[in-house]
């Protein structure tokens, strides 16, 4: 028997809100909003979110208020997330409610932060941003007076934790709450997931690219060697007057690229789902691969962008400076909140454990992910100077 279309002209391969695995604890109707609106909406007005203002991608808070952030990424994450979304006639809430809430558990100072925190867990599993985004919203964020975290929907909650595919080896804190609440891990997640998922690439590395040249780490004409921004620099540079500024000259650049990208993901989503022929969103996640992806030649092209930013941007000496003097930072915070848990603020020394155990290191991994720069720079410096009051 044919699956019955879900509600609202969405595919039948999307995720139908009315069809919803609903939430761990069971609540009342959300009156006009879908579910899917409904986390949404909680998820712009935690406070994991707020704190994504500064947080920073590469270039941290203090070297120039136009670089991205956290915040700004995740809302450019949204759009372009919708965008495919809408396209393919998928659950936009869903798949915005994702790109909005994909970075949650990214800990200060980009890059550097999470290699900081993957080194000082080690002994203890390690970290991984991603399973930390679903702590952030299933324990760590504390806005209800009957559960801890934010209560969103099953969908939300396996989309966040496997949007980049199958987890046969889940991160601890995934594995441990799928034991509690099964997110059905060894599938692929919805197309809405995908989507969000894909955005993100999308996001990142033309984003990474813009802020690369309005920090002077690379000129266009260098960028201008890889066959994508070749060509949308040539198409943007026929359009544009001949005194167009180089600023104005690299937006259009940027943004030829993402519509690009965004036009070839479309299409080959569209190529495999023709073949695929689902019938419902469980036909997605139980496909033989994911299906909202770049097409071989964009995966391609996709691919010598993110080695052109690895060895000219990310291992740039300015980068690895700041990377480097933030590193050391977290690993002294790290020290010396792992060893006097009782310099913790209360209502975190109320969940840590004695000096130097598992128990208190995972707290204080916590403490520091949820940290923004700003703040972890400020701690760094309350706990080493003593002309600073605590």
């Amino acid at each position: 028997m044919p699956a019955a279309a879900p509600a609202s002209g969405l595919a039948p391969w999307a995720v139908d809100p009315a069809r919803s695995r609903g939430r761990l604890h069971p609540e009342g109707d959300g009156g006009a909003r879908s579910p899917y609106q409904r986390d949404r909406d909680r998820i712009i007005h935690s406070t994991a979110f707020r704190r994504l203002q500064y947080k920073t991608q590469v270039f941290i808070y203090h070297e120039g208020d136009a670089f991205r952030t956290r915040l700004t990424h995740s809302i450019e994450v949204a759009q372009i997330a919708r965008s495919i979304a809408r396209q393919l006639r998928l659950d936009e809430d869903l798949a915005e409610a994702l790109a909005l809430a994909h970075d949650l558990g990214h800990p200060p100072f980009g890059h550097a932060g999470e290699e900081a925190l993957s080194g000082l867990m080690r002994p203890w599993g390690g970290f991984d941003h991603n399973a930390q985004s679903l702590k952030a919203v299933t324990t760590l964020e504390h806005r209800y007076s009957r559960f801890d975290g934010l209560n969103l929907t099953w969908e939300t909650l396996e989309g966040l934790a496997k949007h980049n595919g199958p987890l046969r080896k889940p991160a601890a804190f995934i594995a441990e709450y799928d034991a509690m609440h099964p997110l059905d891990l060894t599938t692929h997640a919805s197309a809405e997931a995908q989507a969000a998922a894909i955005a993100d690439d999308i996001a990142y590395n033309n984003h990474d690219l813009d802020d690369g040249l309005r920090a002077g780490v690379f000129t266009l004409d260098e960028v201008a060697q890889l066959p994508l921004i070749g060509e949308a620099l040539a198409a943007a540079r026929a359009e544009a007057p001949a005194d167009v500024s180089r600023g104005r000259l690299a937006a259009e650049t940027i943004r030829r690229v993402i519509n690009a990208m965004v036009i070839d993901v479309v299409a080959e989503a569209r190529r495999r789902l023709d073949i695929l022929k689902p019938r419902s969103a469980d036909d997605i996640r139980n496909a033989g691969g994911p299906v909202v992806v770049f097409s071989a030649r964009m995966t391609a092209l996709n691919e010598e962008t993110r080695s052109f930013l690895r060895e000219r941007m990310y291992r740039h000496w300015r980068v690895n400076r700041t990377a480097g003097k933030t590193k050391r930072a977290l690993q002294v915070v790290f020290a010396l909140l792992h060893g006097g848990p009782d310099m913790l603020p209360p209502e975190w020394r109320a969940r840590a454990g004695v000096p130097g155990s598992a128990a208190t290191a995972a707290v204080v991994c916590d403490y520091i992910a949820g940290m923004t720069d700003r703040f972890a720079l400020e701690e760094h410096r309350r706990l080493t100077d003593p002309n600073i009051p605590g």
